[in-house]
């Protein structure tokens, strides 16, 4: 049985640098490393927070950190995007591992294994406090929103994302999270 300090102090030793590996009640579990359309959706979603999260005072970004949504035994998510909009601006990001908790969590549905997994790890983020979450699903273009205590929605392509209530004033179209970035395409 790992615990949440041990995971982090071997993670860089991993395979990949421990990217694609996360605690799941105290055992370590490899995820399978993740899909083309996971990357684009990162890659769009962290553009348009960049431009967002400029003029929002403290809020910030961190991707791929682990977050101890669970104690005895310890589970660490690592999940594709976390926003932070409370606290020192930056504090978590030269973290591994964190207990503070995100207002906003983005995940991405991608492959078989974080497909079928996903129902648990929203839970999981549920319980531990997190307000807002955001699951993108790459097989069908669409996003989820869930909101604690308000419900879930589910966006289709022609449709918009919208920041609130955490990010009051962000808004990304649906199609624009899956959208291959054009300095990839080279269009």
């Amino acid at each position: 049985m790992l615990t949440a300090g041990s995971f982090a102090d071997g993670k860089l030793d991993l395979p990949e640098a421990g990217r694609w590996h996360e605690l799941v009640g105290g055992e370590l579990v490899q995820l399978d490393p993740p899909e083309m359309a996971h990357g684009n959706a990162v890659l769009n979603l962290s553009r348009a927070l960049a431009v967002h999260l400029q003029d929002a005072g403290d809020a910030y970004a961190c991707f791929e950190l682990g977050l101890v949504v669970a104690r005895d035994p310890d589970t660490v998510r690592c999940p594709a995007i976390s926003v932070f909009t409370e606290g020192e601006p930056f504090a978590e990001s030269d973290r591994l591992v964190t207990e503070t908790r995100p207002a906003l969590v983005v995940e991405i549905a991608s492959g078989r294994q974080r497909r079928n997994d996903m129902p648990v790890r929203v839970q999981e983020l549920l319980d531990w406090g997190v307000t807002c979450i955001w699951i993108v699903d790459p097989d069908d273009n669409r996003v989820h929103t869930v909101v604690a205590d308000k419900g879930r929605t589910r966006l289709a392509g022609h449709e918009t994302l919208k920041g609130a209530p955490v990010l009051p004033g962000f808004s990304i179209t649906v199609a624009g999270v899956f959208v291959e970035p054009e300095w990839w395409t080279g269009r």
